[in-house]
């Protein structure tokens, strides 16, 4: 088999691969809108039915109370809790953050990211993860419920706060923003979120004061809701292809739901050390438990809205007198590696690099490794892609010294084939017999190329999620390596190099084939001139490495 056919089949598995890609997700939620005009967002009519019911408790179990009582949603329940108001809040400024917390629920409602313009060059227009528009609805909501029915601080009740907005001063370290809940009969309640200068992870407390005469059983919980409104897909637009909706960890394993079976089967299980999210190219929101207890998950889709819960599994007796302190984390921001994995276990697995994560993530490591010496994502690219050609190395000399061999014998083995043109047979055992006397295997070539496979598609994968790269330049014209080369001189630039490598390596001995062949560096310029400047750079790099080792091994050969 020679080098032309293995690029073939390469481009093949390339566009198997993301077609595979795109039927996994088929039916996975768009990114949500990712701007707003001003802080605050409009009231707005409900377009349909939207989930906000209230977490159920007839499940619960290891309560000293009944779970068949009527549960009331306390002295603050509403007719149209299923919207949001957006008249009483508050705002929170941090140096990575802009937030807003409705009152009625003391939940986040808007978020946006003020050092991540959508588009480069833009800074006003920074990239919005949450919204209280019903028609876009993506809100992150918390709670506590009574096991008696009385009273309770749930994410329909109204809280109040000390001020208008929070910003985080120069030469502050952290924001704590205390939000007040007032119940009957000595009942109060606080949601204490904390905000840290840099970081995307926020701090939630969940402080509960039992100042009546009884004891207080409570069941806290955390939910995400967000529209769903499938993504349409686009060869043209490599972003498309990432997955865009709700995830769960169950303490080992990474979790995406598909929306369209949850309607279904919805999703429901018990699990330790678990978190949910909602996730979109780049960009996540996620509520993460403390990890103390077991805690029920479900996830449901109602054919407008996802929503994804963990609730305690037990009610937590609170004395008469006493408080208790419902701990967990929110994020809310880019998928920066380092931050994820302080948050919680496996919350990084939501850079979501598919079933070659067990490859990516290392070359991940060792890209941000080698940036940190360099400090530009451009000439990281180009390192690491030298460096995975010398690991390689002896593998693709050994393909190449076949390559080499099979273009040296290229004229006897036309000659055999012009000799035997009409007898099939006879032209296939000549050919073994001359590969046989030369000492040349035709698949010797393939097999080393093959193995390689898996690391250029996990390296790809690398690049199109990590966030880190989105928006970094490179040099000259390449002022963005998340975004398609603007002039594409860089796809022209690799065809050219594909085309020279061809020239280096035997011909295919049928007509046709060498015909198809001959279009491939076209097809594979036309498929990438469309693709992130970083992705046509690891393979301009690799096929010029690619051409240059070729060239020394047929020197060597003497196979010119």
């Amino acid at each position: 088999m020679d080098n032309i056919r293995l690029f073939l089949w390469m481009g093949l598995g390339v566009l198997l691969w993301l077609s595979f890609q795109a039927w996994q997700q088929d039916y996975a939620p768009p990114p949500t809108v990712l701007d707003s005009t001003g802080l605050s967002s409009p009231v707005l009519e409900d377009s349909g039915p939207v989930i906000d019911d209230l977490p159920s408790l007839s499940e619960l179990s290891a309560t000293e109370s009944s779970a068949d009582m009527p549960l009331s949603v306390g002295n603050n329940a509403s007719a149209d809790a299923g919207k949001i108001s957006a008249v009483k809040v508050i705002h929170v400024k941090t140096d990575v953050l802009n937030i807003e917390i409705n009152l009625d629920g003391g939940d986040l409602q808007y978020a946006k990211l003020p050092t991540y313009p959508v588009t480069k060059g833009d800074p006003n227009n920074s990239v919005q993860l949450l919204s209280a528009d019903p028609a876009n609805i993506f809100v992150v909501g918390s709670g506590l419920r009574s096991v008696e029915g009385i009273s309770e601080p749930n994410h329909r009740s109204t809280f109040t706060a000390d001020q208008d907005e929070y910003v985080l001063a120069d030469g502050q370290n952290q924001l704590v923003v205390t939000l007040h809940w007032q119940g009957e009969n000595g009942l109060t309640a606080e949601k204490i979120y904390r905000f840290n200068r840099g970081s995307y992870a926020i701090g939630l407390d969940q402080v509960f004061h039992n100042g009546g005469t009884e004891p207080y059983q409570a069941v806290s919980y955390l939910q995400i809701k967000r529209k769903h409104a499938p993504p349409e897909r686009s060869m043209f637009d490599v972003d498309s292809y990432s997955f865009v909706g709700p995830v769960i960890y169950d303490g080992e394993k990474y979790l995406k739901l598909d929306v369209e079976d949850l309607v279904e089967e919805p999703f429901d299980q018990t699990i330790n050390n678990g978190w949910i999210a909602s996730i979109q190219h780049h960009f996540l929101v996620a509520a993460v438990p403390s990890a103390e207890a077991t805690r029920k998950y479900t996830g449901t889709f109602d054919g407008n809205v996802t929503l994804t819960r963990l609730m305690d599994s037990a009610a937590t007796s609170i004395a008469a007198g006493d408080q208790a302190i419902f701990a967990s984390t929110l994020f809310v921001g880019p998928k920066l590696q380092a931050q994820l994995t302080e948050v919680a276990d496996g919350l990084q697995l939501t850079v979501d690099y598919g079933r070659l994560t067990v490859l990516a993530q290392p070359l991940f490591w060792l890209l941000q490794k080698i940036f940190d010496i360099v400090g530009n994502w451009g000439w990281t690219i180009v390192i690491v892609t030298v460096l995975i050609k010398l690991v390689f190395y002896k593998l693709t000399e050994k393909s190449g010294r076949s390559m080499a061999k099979m273009r040296k014998i290229a004229p006897r083995l036309k000659a055999v084939q012009e000799r035997h043109k009409d007898n099939r047979e006879e032209l296939s055992r000549a050919m073994m017999e001359l590969y046989k006397r030369e000492k040349v295997n035709p698949a010797a070539g393939c097999w080393p190329m093959l193995i390689q496979i898996p690391f250029f598609i996990a390296f790809y994968w690398v690049l199109l999620e990590s966030v880190e790269m989105r928006q970094a330049p490179f040099m000259l014209w390449i002022t963005d390596l998340s975004t398609r080369d603007p002039f594409f001189i860089l796809p022209l630039l690799m065809g050219a190099a594909m085309f020279f490598q061809q020239k280096l390596n035997p011909p295919p001995p049928d007509p046709m084939q060498a015909k198809v062949m001959q279009f491939l560096p076209v097809m594979f310029t036309g498929m990438f001139a469309f693709f992130p400047a970083g992705l046509v750079l690891y393979w301009l790099t690799n096929s010029v490495l690619s051409m240059a080792q070729q060239w020394r091994i047929n020197k060597l050969l003497g196979a010119d």
